[in-house]
């Protein structure tokens, strides 16, 4: 990201599980922050920008195209010794992110370059009730298991730990109403402080 204007609102990464809330999560923070801050579901756009190879009918879900993803995702702060960006993707999408004022929601987060994230926001949830959740959501028995397995063995909070530095890592149940509530309000807090600390009014 350019280091030239200091970014006037935070990038926030919102990482967990399939099913713990991380859409329901950043939708409520973008309406409730102190500061504009744009939703981008990540799944979504990988769908919109064709960066899939199939779509998976076992497991009802696209196979992402890693080298495409990776290539756009990593490289949408480069730029090309003419000071152009090398597609039109990465010209929209990189003034979104350097500017700042993003909440970057997928299930995972080691994709994105360390230097992006002001915070990583993982969410946790009981494992029976992820199941209990994926089974609503009509998601595939094996689907299901697999999701369940990686919240148990804790894959993405480890992927998150090991991508960033711990001080901006945060752990945060998602179980319910109370708990929607009380972290988008912890994460607003949170915006305030960051601002505070940059002398940001």
């Amino acid at each position: 990201m350019s280091s030239e204007t200091p970014r006037q609102a935070p990038v926030i990464i919102i990482t967990g599980t399939p099913g713990t809330g991380k859409t329901t999560h950043a939708q409520l923070l973008a309406e409730e922050s102190p500061v504009p801050l744009q939703h981008i579901n990540v799944g979504e756009w990988v769908k919109e920008k064709s960066l899939y190879e199939a779509y998976d009918e076992e497991w009802q879900s696209y196979t992402v195209d890693e080298d495409k993803a990776c290539l756009l995702v990593h490289h949408q702060c480069m730029f090309s010794d003419s000071g152009h960006c090398p597609s039109q993707l990465l010209d929209e999408l990189e003034p979104v992110v350097s500017a700042g004022g993003v909440i970057l929601d997928w299930h995972t987060s080691d994709v994105f370059p360390e230097r992006w994230a002001d915070l990583v926001v993982v969410l946790r949830c009981d494992h029976t009730q992820l199941w209990d959740r994926l089974e609503k959501r009509g998601y595939p028995l094996k689907k299901i298991q697999e999701n369940n397995e990686a919240e148990i063995m804790e894959v993405v909070l480890d992927e998150a730990r090991s991508s960033y530095a711990s001080e901006i890592v945060i752990e945060l149940k998602s179980e319910g109403t109370e708990d929607l509530e009380s972290n988008v309000s912890r994460i607003v807090q949170w915006i305030e402080a960051w601002r505070r600390d940059r002398g940001i009014s």
